[in-house]
């Protein structure tokens, strides 16, 4: 039974039908080699088709060799890059799954390669992450590379792709800098009004249409909203999708926002799904082609509402069926709860700009999910139930292990079940729901309220291979325990301690701010029963080491509730009633705080175990990331 008939309707596109109406948008892997399409490439994108998705729009495909974006990204500028293009083609479609590529110009937002000649855009205006200032493109060189994007859309036909994507979004590139007023500062042909600014963009698709005729897919996309003072509106791009569907295109990708403004483009966790659907639904209205919308649609119901209740036509699934490739299939069968949870996090991207391959916080596996059966069964104990203990567990199960997982609590989750309690954190819990199901799925002997004594490790467990995940413990400061009300932040978000109204939070890091987000007021509105939290940082950043939306986010609504943010701020002594700090020379005392919250980082909790066989996985080896803990976990169980 198809419990998602809308999702799984198939669709005409331009002249080509789509089985179904889950489409992937474009991620950047870092997978290419100089440009050309690597074995992984392939790899990469047929797993997605097997797991059943309708269409894959790629990543990032240059369309001239001058500028490149990112290094790992393809590109198909001449000849020599169709037969790459074709293993990856034909791997997509041995699984019935059409495939564009989205074909892209940097201009300003080139990588800095050695020896790149200054960098073009609309206008001399660059955006604000820019180390020197772009020149305008003439109109001698936009000539150029119109027909640039032909030829290339021609080789991607040529190797037997489908379509390509035009990227206008986002301010995002050349195409996306002409159309925005935030970039394009023109007065020629190729500027002023929102016709002008279009122009660019209708010259490529008659480009692509003049070298691949009618019987191939075009498709835009586009921010459908800014959400940026200055910036495209809905309104306008309302009637810009009108002169793309008379230009031809097949259909309409509408995403959001634009580079400048994070967390507008790629949301953060947390933060509301489908935050596009607005704009899809009401450009949908205008035209008579299909229209997509995208960004945290992360459960098959999501996009079965979206589609059903006339949001869109399709859905752009993108790090949902990264985190798990086999999302389409598990949906169509009625399996939801086995789809392995996108958390929405964005580390899949955090490491792309510089130079790492696509990541998973919860897939360890995103490039390749299969676990080989051991040739040497064994047993093997796992003392600790978090997140690395589970993933071990099921991992050493999978491979034919006889496996038993002790921990010595009442529930399995570890500090992830802390970690899911601060703001926008909750879809940490779906993600202990899956792995627990997982163990139970496979049978793995779980016991809980067991602490692991040397006793039982000389008798039970003796011939077992011992996996220790037995976390961290959040670190103290001895000499400012004198304080009269302390606890540290795991005491507040494990419901252990109760802090008072006037706090201070030492420690600026990811466990500091969550913690002084979760206790600040929803609104900064002086309420007398309000709390008052101010948050000593020693360094000059706040969260270092993170970065993308969520930091943003998250630092954004620590700013509005209106907690005190000191940054370089040095504690140099506590007495019972007195915390005192220096910042820029000058020292502070701050004397009506009630309470002092430790979030000063965490030390490992090694158990030592006498035994030949062990392994330290996760934070009792070295205190990190989620990503960290359970990519350390399945690693180490894959080769047991």
């Amino acid at each position: 039974m198809n419990n998602f008939p809308h999702l799984f309707e198939p669709i005409e596109i331009g002249k080509t039908t789509v089985k179904n109406r889950i489409f992937m948008p474009p991620i950047s892997t870092n997978m290419a080699d100089k440009g050309y399409v690597t074995d992984d490439l392939v790899a990469h994108y047929s797993a997605r088709a097997k797991g059943g998705v309708g269409l894959i729009v790629t990543e990032v495909v240059t369309v001239e060799p001058t500028y490149v974006y990112l290094p790992g990204d393809m590109s198909i500028y001449d000849d020599s890059f169709i037969p790459g293009w074709k293993k990856l083609v034909d791997g997509v479609h041995q699984y019935g799954t059409k495939i564009l590529a989205q074909l892209f110009h940097p201009a300003y937002m080139a990588f800095p390669v050695p020896g790149t000649p200054q960098l073009i855009a609309p206008s001399c205006v660059g955006p604000y992450y820019a180390q020197s200032a772009p020149r305008p493109a003439t109109i001698e060189e936009l000539h150029t590379i119109v027909d640039q994007f032909g030829q290339a859309a021609h080789r991607v036909q040529i190797a037997g792709g489908d379509g390509v994507e035009i990227q206008c979004a986002h301010a995002h590139g050349l195409l996306g800098g002409f159309l925005t007023p935030l970039y394009n500062k023109r007065t020629d042909e190729y500027g002023g009004n929102i016709d002008g600014r279009l122009r660019l963009c209708l010259e490529v698709i008659a480009s692509v249409r003049k070298y691949c005729g009618d019987d191939f897919i075009i498709d835009v996309r586009i921010s459908g909203d800014e959400y940026s003072e200055g910036g495209l509106t809905l309104n306008d791009q309302i009637y810009v999708c009108k002169q793309l569907e008379k230009a031809g295109v097949d259909f309409i990708h509408v995403s959001g926002g634009n580079t400048i403004k994070r967390g507008s483009s790629m949301p953060a966790p947390g933060t509301s799904p489908a935050p596009h659907a607005h704009s899809s639904e009401e450009i949908k209205k205008h035209v008579n082609i299909p229209v997509a919308t995208v960004a945290r649609i992360n459960e098959p119901w999501m996009a079965e509402e979206l589609i059903a209740n006339e949001k869109c036509d399709m859905c752009m699934i993108g790090r949902p069926n990264l985190c798990d490739s086999e999302f389409a299939n598990k949906a169509f069968e009625g399996k939801v709860d086995d789809i392995r949870p996108c958390i929405g996090c964005g580390r899949c991207l955090t490491g792309i700009m510089m130079g790492k391959r696509i990541g998973c916080t919860v897939n360890p596996s995103v490039e390749d999910d299969t676990i080989e059966e051991a040739t040497d069964k064994k047993k093997v104990l796992v003392i600790g139930g978090g997140p690395a203990g589970m993933e071990a567990a099921y991992v050493a199960k999978k491979r034919g292990h006889e496996v038993v997982l002790c921990e010595k609590s009442n529930e399995l989750g570890g500090q992830l079940r802390l970690a899911a309690v601060p703001i926008a954190k909750q879809e940490l819990c779906k993600v202990i729901k899956f792995m627990i199901r997982r163990l139970d799925h496979e049978g793995v002997e779980v016991r809980l309220n067991t602490e692991v004594t040397k006793e039982m490790l000389e008798n039970e467990f003796k011939d077992y291979e011992i996996v220790c995940s037995s976390g961290a413990t959040p670190k103290e400061i001895p000499p400012f325990k004198v304080f009269k009300n302390w606890m540290t932040a795991d005491d507040v978000l494990s419901g252990k301690k109760y802090p008072g109204r006037n706090i201070v939070v030492l420690g600026g890091g990811s466990v500091g701010c969550e913690t002084a987000d979760y206790l600040a007021p929803l609104i900064n509105d002086l309420f007398p029963m309000n709390r008052k939290i101010t948050l000593l940082e020693m360094t000059n950043n706040l969260m270092p080491g993170e970065g993308g939306a969520a930091k943003s986010r998250l630092t954004q609504r620590l700013m509005q509730k209106g907690v005190r943010i000191e940054l370089n701020a040095q504690v140099t002594s506590v007495d019972e009633n007195t915390i005192t700090y220096v910042k820029e020379g000058v020292e502070h005392k701050l004397t009506e705080a009630d309470t002092l919250i430790f979030a000063v980082g965490y030390a490992p909790k090694k158990v030592e175990v006498e035994a030949e066989n062990v392994h330290y996985i996760g934070d009792c080896e070295k205190v990190g990331t989620l990503k960290d803990a359970i990519t350390n976990a399945h690693e180490i169980a894959k080769n047991i």
